[in-house]
């Protein structure tokens, strides 16, 4: 990806523009964004941009259109970890924390960095709104899938979210719990497949 001129913070690039408007309740032209980064990746560091804005629905339609485009391109994500994990991660603002969720396990973190982005989730999952809950969820999965020393618990606390959470987060929870148990019975399969051959030796 080309590196973009720099963004002056006293004016607002084009294709933030059509991010403006509306309500939070409404994405807008982000998926016209999302379009316009995937045909010209320049533009992602001004839509990334969008994140830091004074304005919510802003703060908002960016961190969705960057969520759409790092599901392709998570490799977009690398230059930005620092504000990931940093004040991006501190705002309050549900929007912005569901996607942030989604994005965070996009990365591969260092055992220094997955603390950090860990104990983010974990604030995370006492957030008010049950889609940040939902989302955090799934999060945790995927970050325990990159550093299987996080399992236990994680799968602590997906079981517990599964017991006690919002229709929604037991749904989520039942899947993820699924696929785990298929990931702890590949594992000891594969285990005992080794022990095997070793004691054939």
């Amino acid at each position: 990806m080309n590196a973009s001129p720099r963004i002056h913070q006293d004016v607002m690039h084009p294709i933030l523009r059509k991010l403006e408007g509306g309500n939070r309740r409404s994405i807008g032209r982000s998926n016209e964004v999302v379009t316009d980064v995937i045909a010209n990746p320049m533009f992602f560091e001004a839509v990334f941009s969008g994140l830091q804005s004074d304005n919510a629905v802003l703060r908002a339609r960016a961190a969705d259109a960057v969520e759409k485009i790092t599901v392709r391109h998570p490799e977009y994500l690398r230059p930005y970890k620092a504000k990931l994990i940093g004040r991006l991660a501190r705002l309050d603002q549900k929007e912005v924390r569901w996607h942030v969720a989604q994005m965070l396990p996009r990365i591969q973190w260092n055992q220094s960095e997955r603390q950090q982005v860990l104990d983010i989730l974990m604030r995370y999952l006492n957030d008010e709104s049950s889609i940040v809950k939902a989302f955090t969820m799934q999060a945790l999965a995927d970050l325990a899938e990159q550093a299987p020393e996080l399992r236990p618990t994680v799968l602590l606390h997906l079981r517990e979210l599964t017991a006690i959470g919002t229709p929604a987060m037991k749904a989520r929870g039942r899947k993820l719990l699924a696929k785990f148990g298929a990931l702890t019975r590949r594992s000891t399969g594969r285990a005992k497949k080794r022990c095997s051959r070793d004691l054939r030796r």
